[in-house]
């Protein structure tokens, strides 16, 4: 499932819990690539870094961005995006021969030969507990089994926990959450009529002035929203349809217990999905609508720099590759490996993955893929995802971890999301954390970056945010030492993040802990000092601090 930065907010107000982490202060465009000592913000020093750079050449890293597609008409986008330079476009044919038809900026995983797309999905506990429900439902233990079937019946074990048993997470009224929307909807037609438009700002309606009491009731509810959510900047229109989407993936939640969850993917890919060999499915269309999560992610990575328009993104010598896998819901296992696989078989060496869920149930093959990756020196940088929970104890896929033999892949990064020291603190109050499963922090509050629409451009918040931050230093550290292996520039990121002495906020909790508790390496990004390390990791010296690191 996309990790969605609205997703827990709507959770804390609705149940009444909203943390002081999540009332967001005021932070400036593009704080995220400040620098705290010249700027006072905690970002990551871009501008120090291209300094420290200067005059010396760069050469294109195209950098892999799986999610849920990219507005491919983007004014600050469309100059930057991966062009396939052994396909013709439109015309047809499969002129590289890969498989992939007019995979002109990369390939949607998620399409239909007849040009249909999948939006919604189901959600993988669901998928699992269904699947395996007449074979398991009767048994008392897996004692007797073979392997093979030992380990489908102990996931589709822990789907019925999850779904039916004791392990159920806390839900969700779905009814108040029905009430909520609906009453946002009313809400929302009486402002359009008082304001005498279809389209506001959150910062337009915190001016406006009601003339009649309907109206002021309106504007005091919907306003609390905006400003809980800091959507001050968001119009109307994208704050109905994400309280809508949030709200249609809480009922297909809470519909998946009784019943077998419409095959969405089946109805529209049309592969044997079992048959990981069929893997010449989808389409060229990696926009596919409205694609907001991609576009803004892309954003982060490399919107042109200098440009005077928009945002600039953090490298300047990219090219996005964009391949569509995550719908609105969660995302398949076979969908992952075969983007992971494309983005490596058509050249790029950072791939991101802003995505996750709780369930793998072909985890063998994302992690055959992440072994594909590692030996081609393809670093993956993936979210922690927005739950405020320890994920040393929560599972939380995909992740490095191999199932086969428990060995961790060298080439991955986990990131948690951080915030303004002044304006929001270290943490942010959604991010998963762990001291043995992310590695490192990277601002994620409050990222301004592109949107579709063109010419859009707004802010969002998560470690989806994190994770192309990290992505974006990645790709830029590359460009300028090309030489540097996966695990090398793994390492440089890592070991040269700011390491935070003092105490912040447990996501999740008014608890106070080390930054070193909560991540491998207690610290936050900061590109300056990642350049700097990795302009000194030449020969045996480089060799030398990566025995030390691995």
């Amino acid at each position: 499932m996309r990790y969605k930065c609205l997703s827990i907010l709507f959770f804390l107000i609705i149940s009444g819990t909203v943390f002081s982490q999540t009332s967001f202060n005021e932070v400036p465009k593009g704080w995220h690539l400040m620098d705290q000592k010249t700027d006072n913000f905690s970002g990551i020093s871009i501008a120090k870094a291209y300094d420290f750079v200067k005059g010396k050449k760069s050469k294109t890293v195209i950098v892999a961005v799986i999610d849920s597609g990219i507005d491919t008409t983007h004014e600050d986008l469309k100059s930057i995006l991966w062009n396939n330079p052994k396909e013709i476009p439109g015309n047809g044919i499969d002129d590289d021969k890969n498989g992939y038809v007019d995979d002109r900026y990369g390939w949607n995983f998620l399409g239909g030969k007849d040009g249909r797309n999948v939006d919604k999905d189901s959600y993988e506990a669901a998928r699992v507990y269904h699947k395996y429900k007449l074979q398991f439902e009767k048994l008392e233990n897996g004692a007797n089994l073979s392997a093979e079937e030992k380990d489908k019946y102990d996931i589709w074990k822990k789907a019925s926990d999850n779904l039916l048993g004791e392990a159920k997470p806390e839900t969700i009224d779905i009814l108040l959450l029905q009430k909520v929307l609906a009453s946002s909807v009313k809400n929302d037609n009486i402002l359009k009529i008082a304001f005498k438009k279809a389209v506001y700002t959150g910062n337009e309606l915190e001016k406006f002035m009601p003339s009649t009491e309907d109206s002021r009731r309106a504007k005091n509810s919907m306003l609390f929203f905006f400003q809980s959510n800091d959507m001050m900047e968001s119009t109307n229109v994208e704050f109905i349809e994400n309280l809508s989407d949030y709200v249609s993936g809480e009922e297909r939640k809470a519909e998946s217990t009784g019943k077998a969850p419409i095959e969405y993917r089946a109805d529209i890919v049309k592969d044997n999905y079992d048959d990981f060999n069929d893997r010449f499915y989808g389409n060229k269309d990696v926009m596919a609508g409205t694609p907001f999560h991609g576009t803004h992610v892309s954003g982060i990575i490399a919107a042109i720099r200098g440009n005077a328009i928009g945002i600039d993104g953090i490298a300047d010598n990219v090219q996005i590759m964009a391949l569509r896998a995550v719908p609105d819901g969660d995302e398949h296992d076979k969908d992952i490996a075969l983007a992971i696989r494309y983005a490596v078989d058509n050249g790029a060496k950072i791939i991101n993955m802003s995505f996750g869920k709780g369930f793998s149930p072909e985890k063998n093959w994302v992690d055959e893929a992440v072994q594909y990756a590692q030996k081609n020196a393809v670093l993956i940088i993936h979210a922690a995802g927005n739950d405020a929970k320890n994920i040393d104890s929560t599972d939380n896929f995909p992740n490095p971890v191999f199932k086969k033999n428990n060995k961790r892949a060298t080439n991955w990064i986990t990131v948690g999301a951080s915030g303004d020291k002044n304006s929001n603190g270290f943490t942010a109050g959604f991010s998963n954390y762990g001291k043995a499963e992310v590695d490192v922090f990277a601002p994620g509050v409050k990222i301004f970056s592109t949107t579709p629409g063109g010419n859009e451009y707004g802010n969002a918040q998560g470690t989806s945010m994190a994770s192309p931050v990290v992505a974006g230093i990645a790709a830029f550290i590359l460009s300028y030492y090309p030489d540097l292996s996966a695990e090398q520039l793994k390492f440089v990121i890592e070991q040269s993040s700011s390491k935070i002495s003092e105490l912040v906020l447990l996501p999740g909790s008014f608890e106070k802990t080390n930054m070193e508790n909560i991540s491998k390496t207690g610290g936050i990004v900061n590109a300056y000092e990642a350049i700097k390390l990795a302009s000194t990791i030449k020969g045996e010296r480089g060799k030398a601090l990566l025995l030390k690191a691995f």
